[in-house]
């Protein structure tokens, strides 16, 4: 390594390090904050509300899901009713909610212990998506991907409760397949199977759920291919697979080994584990730093888990600001970022990894060796993890909070369109897709709290521009919050 190259990361590491020590000085409230990341979850509800509902601005909506399908030619009409809005706007993308029920699925089975009161709450996120899902894949050789056309939603500002855009449903088949939303589902409903078998001893919904991932999963790796080609003028750009689907697959069949032991599925991930090489990247697109840690948390102290433990400790080189080998970029107010849209997702998906990984350090009694005299401990993991939550929860340059209804200074016009338009109750009568556009301009701040909802976050600079307009900045989504939900969880019970 250069002297330039050495100057540059001691100064990063100053950075991070005294970002750290600002998050000492500011005692944050992690049991709110958990709470508050769940009931996100239910201002983000497509279909027929509970009376548990608790967001209560947010009305029943999209009763005909599944009545208008993109080929008819195999379905009359079918029950898509549920299931989660992804962010802003009002479609229902399967990928991104299938990856985030896995995680807030995994949140709970890692850190469920550590969440009461706010563990039936969990349960409750998770099960509002299974539900959806076993409706989703309820036809062999069928799974639902999509409903709602993204250009007619876009097009329009409107309340979920009124819209009157397509509603159109997609879904891969044998002929047309989508190995990556397929496998992911899979992933979701093995487990969620887990969750539910661990903390509600709900044994029969455990069973079923883990055999519809069973036969989801046998769907997506039988007929091969990505949902791109099969729907790509409708997932594109919004959710296209970049990374390929053998990502998916291995998850997938990582997931079904936890939830069953059974050893085809340990056969399947060794056979095909050379498609996963991206150890560095996880998120909706690329589960590849998840399935290494996954199965090195599942296969501890097993020779066989040697090559996946490398990877892990490979990624965890390539997240540490102090490291040689580090490939993500952090702000000076110490945010970790990666070139895309939407950046807090990666500060908690990959501190949610930081936090498993730091526990099988812990097991293994190691540090990762990341060269040039970095040795990574479980402390120091867990203290990255812990900087990331406390900057997204005000520990920052800005003294702001990124989670809406947390703190004293949080984001008031997020780009979400029920958030930002009038309530039923507020405006009983129906606000049209142009109707809406006046509330979209305004520089009013959104009339409905959507509490708990994590924005994408500020730039690098720490510069953040509250405006619905900039959507890569203000608008929520599910896969912001669901790992941050584990990584929250953690916290409470373990504040320093």
């Amino acid at each position: 390594m250069g002297l330039e190259q050495r100057f540059v990361m001691m100064v990063v590491i100053c950075i991070i390090l005294g970002a750290s020590e600002r998050s000492m000085g500011l005692k944050h409230n992690y049991e709110e904050a958990l709470a508050k990341s769940i009931l996100f979850f239910e201002g983000q509800r497509s279909g027929k509300l509970p009376p548990t509902q608790r967001m209560s601005w947010r009305k029943d909506s999209a009763f005909g899901d599944g009545f208008q399908l993109d080929d008819d030619r195999f379905f009359d009409k079918v029950d898509l009713v549920g299931g989660y809005y992804d962010a802003g706007d009002n479609v229902k993308f399967n990928f991104p909610m299938a990856f985030s029920t896995t995680m807030l699925a995994w949140s709970v089975i890692e850190f469920g212990k550590f969440m009461a009161p706010e563990l039936n709450n969990a349960l409750d996120a998770i099960g509002w998506a299974t539900d959806y899902f076993l409706k989703a894949t309820n036809t062999p050789g069928f799974v639902f991907a999509q409903v709602g056309d993204p250009f007619g939603d876009h097009n329009c500002w409107e309340r979920p409760e009124d819209m009157d855009t397509p509603r159109t449903s997609f879904f891969v088949s044998k002929e047309n397949p989508g190995s990556e939303v397929s496998a992911e589902i899979a992933a979701a409903l093995a487990a969620s199977s887990i969750a539910f078998k661990k903390f509600k001893h709900n044994v029969g919904y455990s069973e079923r759920l883990l055999q519809r991932a069973i036969m989801v999963f046998d769907f997506a790796d039988k007929y091969r291919g990505s949902y791109n080609d099969s729907l790509g003028p409708y997932v594109c750009p919004f959710y296209c697979d970049y990374g390929g689907y053998q990502d998916e697959l291995v998850w997938g069949a990582a997931w079904l080994l936890k939830a069953t032991k059974l050893p085809n599925y340990w056969n399947y991930i060794k056979q095909n584990i050379h498609n996963v090489k991206n150890y560095g990247e996880f998120g909706w697109d690329s589960k590849d730093a998840g399935i290494n840690v996954l199965i090195s948390k599942l296969l501890v102290n097993n020779p066989a888990s040697k090559p996946f433990n490398l990877n892990a400790d490979k990624f965890i080189c390539a997240v540490l600001p102090e490291s040689p080998l580090v490939s993500v970029s952090y702000s000076r107010g110490g945010l970790l970022f990666k070139t895309s849209g939407s950046n807090l997702q990666h500060a908690t998906s990959y501190s949610f990894l930081l936090l498993v990984y730091a526990g099988y350090l812990n097991t293994v009694n190691k540090k990762i060796d990341c060269g040039g005299g970095v040795l990574a401990s479980s402390k120091r993991l867990k203290q990255l993890a812990r900087s990331q939550v406390d900057y997204i929860l005000g520990s920052n340059p800005l003294s702001m909070s990124y989670m809406v209804g947390y703190g004293q200074k949080f984001p008031q016009r997020i780009h979400h369109r029920a958030s930002s338009l009038p309530s039923i109750d507020q405006h009983p009568s129906k606000i049209n897709c142009k109707g809406g556009s006046i509330y979209f301009e305004t520089q009013n701040p959104n009339p409905n709290l959507l509490v708990g909802a994590v924005v994408g976050g500020p730039n690098i600079n720490d510069e953040y521009v509250d405006s619905r307009a900039d959507f890569v900045h203000s608008e929520p989504t599910t896969y912001i919050n669901a790992p941050l939900v584990g990584v929250l969880a953690y916290f409470k019970s373990h504040p320093l």
